[in-house]
């Protein structure tokens, strides 16, 4: 554990059980408690009866708190997929980040908390060696259910400190864009999924622009457009999907 977060406070939640034989810690994970409070969010994480927790949860004063220990699956993914996995529990590290959530007043992540979140993902994914692809967003892995850590939060920051994936420069057109509406059929809506789906997203290719693609679009947009989230496949947002998929290929 780097010295910056030596003084994490050990709160153990019972809600863990082992990492399945053979599977390696590749991802990480980050959410939103999207509870009233901090307090009854790690109450809540630590009750037996909830049956979620979480490796960590980052205090919006910047205090870390360790729930259960990174050799230990814990269960804050659920139903789930990213780049073909589907139990992702079993092979991500979780920091849930204390924030009321868009049910009970979402609201910008403050700066102590985010130098927190920094550091501790830094030192999980230099001591894992994750890949910057994945790292991701509770609403990356399960787009059509949750919408957590969203968009106030700070992931091309994030980036520049060198934790997760961002895009080089502005995104430029390295794909020819056509411009998609809903319920749109055809090549360029395949193209788009193809795009999506090699980034990781849990896309089908059927070529419909229907209400599922719409979801993994505004869930990639929370990650990566957060200034409209619509689900609207517009030219920044197509652009920038494309600029992404060049920066995994290069980093591959």
């Amino acid at each position: 554990m780097s010295k910056a977060i030596e003084n994490i406070i050990w709160h153990p939640s019972p809600n863990f059980d082992a990492r399945e034989a053979g599977t390696p810690v590749d991802m990480l994970v980050l959410h939103y408690t999207g509870m009233k409070t901090g307090a009854e969010a790690i109450e809540r994480l630590c009750d037996p009866d909830a049956k979620v927790s979480a490796h960590y949860a980052v205090e919006e004063d910047g205090r870390i708190f360790a729930l259960v220990k990174e050799e230990m699956r814990a269960w804050h993914a659920g139903v789930s997929c990213w780049r073909g996995a589907q139990n992702i529990n079993a092979r991500s590290v979780g920091i849930e980040i204390v924030n009321p959530g868009h049910e009970f007043g979402y609201r910008a992540f403050p700066a102590v908390q985010m130098a927190a979140v920094t550091v501790l993902a830094a030192d999980i994914v230099a001591r894992h060696a994750i890949s910057a692809r994945n790292v991701v967003g509770h609403s990356d892995v399960a787009p059509h259910r949750k919408e957590d850590p969203g968009e106030l939060f700070d992931w091309q920051e994030l980036a520049r400190s060198g934790v997760g994936l961002w895009y080089r420069g502005e995104a430029s057109a390295s794909h020819k864009i056509t411009p998609l509406a809903s319920n749109d059929k055809g090549s360029a809506v395949s193209d788009l999924q193809e795009a999506l789906k090699e980034l990781g997203y849990d896309v089908v290719l059927d070529g419909h622009y229907g209400v599922a693609l719409s979801s993994v679009i505004r869930a990639f947009q929370r990650h990566w457009r957060p200034s409209k989230v619509d689900g609207e496949a517009d030219e920044e947002t197509q652009a920038i999907i494309y600029a992404l998929r060049e920066e995994v290929r290069r980093l591959t």
